[in-house]
């Protein structure tokens, strides 16, 4: 019997109903006791008919329905404080205590090699967009598998807005079942019993797929651009979702190019000896030699294929293909290649002809604003420091989509706003951690411990070694943010304190 109710009793409460599947490892029960109690796994000690649970198995622990399943442990919050706490100054607090004073967001507990999960559910919390659509979220729609896996990521989402740690606890075990359902290959085990370690790449493929069928394309809301419109059904095709144009040019016999149109979700930067930047990585995936049948010759032929991108959606991932699969020890080895990546990507060269004309226009209102600013800054330097006054005037913002393409980007440039990184040497081992932006700030979410860190800390995780290295990124929209007046060239202040974020007007 894998599912079993029981009641869990702590101190002088008492919870009936809880849903236990002993399928699951031990640890995600002691989240869900987390989730109930407040008390931490690693300070439980949960106790059934005189046996204890252990982190790893269900040996010897026998439930039953009904069955009483005391826990010892206190909540740290009621372990006494010393009488006179000493200021601690910023500069003296550890990760922990730097966290709390600096109101930071909440994280996802480890349930036991869990980390690739919950580093893709944070860099996907930080498009808006998406993040607002899981929120609203209609429950009760269904959907099989794809629909519960949504729902559950739609309760995390909500857990992570400010439910508190417990609630994220809770909302984490029932991702990972959903997960488990959707995928029964993420619930493989290790030699030692617990769950096997899985690819966060896979993880976030299977989450996205799985979106991509539940999640409509919203409306827009007024009164950022209330005319328009997109011909996409889901909100992954419209923020995520971007079409190449390929030409297939067979380099053995004289015979007509063939094109066609492909999706995409996300970008590859393949990792060769001469690839020591994302661009150039990306670059040279657009143009390559494949091996396929040709009608003229009649056997295999080698062609060359040659892509350019006709749609760029809001929101690009790139995917860092740093494992390859080594016979030898059967496992997916990992390429620790240094591969520089930048904060500010432009990708106007990748694009075909066609949407090159129709980004122009965009680009030259960023240029326009760019040189407004280096402009301002010097009139600023040469001014008396009486004079120096800034002013702060409201900015209007411009939308980064194209009229009849809502979820596109219309200038080609993109700002990095999340990175997923793997530390270790093959894919089914080691740790993932997700970094993120938050306003001009960045953000370590290292499962449930979140601390801030620095742009230049992000920009090491290139690779190059066996610390942390870029595994997924992504870009959002690089916004434009005008002046209300058009006499006033340059505004030096933002009054909105969420600049620089996309705009979450959307549904």
């Amino acid at each position: 019997m894998p599912k079993v109710s029981v009641k869990v009793k702590w101190g002088k409460e008492t919870y009936p109903g809880v849903e236990v599947n002993t399928e699951d490892d031990p640890v995600v029960f002691k989240a869900q006791i987390f989730a109930l109690t407040g008390v931490q796994p690693e300070r439980q000690k949960v106790v059934c008919k005189g046996v204890t649970l252990r982190d790893d198995s269900w040996a010897n622990f026998k439930l039953t329905n009904n069955a009483l399943v005391l826990v010892m442990g206190s909540k740290e919050e009621d372990v006494p404080a010393a009488p006179v706490e000493k200021t601690k100054f910023v500069e003296d607090m550890n990760e922990s205590e730097l966290a709390t004073a600096l109101d930071m967001p909440e994280g996802l507990i480890n349930l036991g090699n869990t980390c690739y999960m919950n580093a893709t559910v944070q860099c996907l919390k930080t498009v808006p967009e998406l993040r607002n659509a899981l929120i609203s979220y209609d429950k009760s729609s269904g959907g099989g598998t794809a629909g519960e896996l949504t729902t559950a990521l739609s309760e995390t989402m909500v857990a992570l807005e400010g439910g508190g740690a417990g609630a994220c606890a809770g909302a984490a075990a029932r991702l990972l079942r959903a997960l488990h359902a959707t995928a029964p290959r993420f619930a493989e085990r290790a030699a030692g019993g617990g769950l096997a370690q899985q690819d966060a790449s896979e993880c976030w493929a299977e989450i996205v797929r799985a979106l991509q069928q539940r999640l409509p394309a919203g409306p827009v809301a007024a009164p950022i651009d209330a005319a328009a419109v997109s011909d996409r059904t889901s909100v992954i095709e419209q923020y995520f979702g971007g079409t190449l144009d390929v030409q297939l040019v067979c380099s053995e016999a004289e015979e007509p190019p063939t094109r066609n149109t492909e999706s995409f979700l996300q970008l590859s930067c393949f990792i060769s000896q001469d690839v020591k930047y994302l661009q150039s990585g990306l670059r040279s995936k657009m143009s390559e030699q494949i091996t396929k049948l040709s009608q003229t010759l009649g056997r295999d032929a080698i062609y060359t294929k040659t892509s350019k991108i006709s749609r760029l959606p809001a929101y690009l991932t790139v995917q860092f293909v740093r494992f390859y699969y080594k016979e030898k020890e059967s496992i997916n080895a990992k390429i620790l290649k240094d591969v520089k990546f930048p904060l500010d990507l432009d990708v106007y060269e990748l694009c075909s002809p066609e949407l090159q004309e129709r980004l122009a226009p965009m680009r030259a209102k960023f240029k326009e604003l760019d040189d407004a600013t280096v402009e301002s800054s010097l009139n600023a330097r040469n001014k008396n420091h009486g004079d120096s006054k800034k002013v702060i005037k409201k900015k209007t913002v411009v939308p980064y989509w194209f009229d009849n393409d809502v979820g596109s980007n219309n200038s080609g440039y993109y700002r990095l706003q999340a990175v997923l990184t793997h530390r270790g040497r093959s894919s089914s081992s080691g740790h993932y951690v997700a970094w993120v932006a938050r306003g001009d700030s960045w953000l370590r979410c290292d499962d449930d411990t979140v601390t801030p860190v620095s742009e230049e800390e992000v920009l090491k995780l290139s690779g190059g070694g066996d610390w942390h290295c870029a595994y997924l990124l992504l870009y959002g929209p690089r916004i434009l943010e005008l002046p209300e007046q058009e006499e006033e060239p340059m505004v030096t202040e933002v009054t909105d304190d969420t600049a620089g974020n996309p705009p979450t007007a959307l549904a």
